[in-house]
């Protein structure tokens, strides 16, 4: 058994081990502007202005430009590259390459949204709270919050609740205190 497993083994030794694990992510990637409970679950490239909430997790290999910022609870799966709109290509007689960059618009993805594998987002949209978007998925503009998308380009699929009722008890969940959540065991909201 290698030593990691056996740390998280412990509740205790494995909080140890995360709150050290997110120091070096910080200070690695550079992140000052990130959430302590931050997590990454492996080797990415993300912008140093990144900006991450409360249990906020972004995933293996994922690529994020300047300018974007996550609410707590959101996950963004492996391989997810928010991107894009980052070239001039409008002018005549000027090739695209010689045309140099627009200002990058802020991409603001809510709290508790779900990005799957694969997708890619691109810079400047919006996702509103509580939103799901389907892995492999391009999303080329603003997304409402609670529903669920996906398709390449990304597009309306369901609600992610059945009722107003529940939506609006996600939502007071959201506006209220940042829950505790031990070790991905469920939570409880008292």
């Amino acid at each position: 058994m290698n030593i990691i497993f056996k740390l998280k083994q412990s509740n205790e030794l494995a909080l140890i081990y995360r709150f050290f694990k997110r120091l070096f992510i910080r200070y690695v990637y550079g992140l000052k502007k990130v959430h302590k409970t931050f997590n990454i679950g492996g080797k990415c490239k993300i912008s140093k202005d990144f900006e991450a909430g409360e249990y906020s997790y972004v995933g293996n290999n994922c690529l994020i430009y300047p300018g974007v910022s996550i609410g707590r609870y959101t996950m963004l799966a492996q391989n997810v590259q928010i991107i894009g709109a980052d070239h001039n290509y409008n002018i005549p007689g000027v090739p695209s390459t010689f045309s140099g960059r627009p200002n990058l618009k802020k991409t603001i993805i809510g709290r508790d949204v779900w990005v799957g594998a694969n997708s890619i987002i691109m810079a400047g949209i919006k996702i509103g709270d509580g939103s799901i978007i389907a892995a492999g998925s391009i999303v080329t503009k603003n997304v409402d919050s609670f529903i669920i998308v996906g398709g390449v380009p990304a597009n309306f699929m369901r609600k992610r609740f059945e009722s107003i009722n529940d939506e609006f008890l996600h939502l007071k969940m959201l506006n209220g205190k940042v829950l505790k959540n031990v070790r991905n065991k469920p939570i409880t909201s008292n």
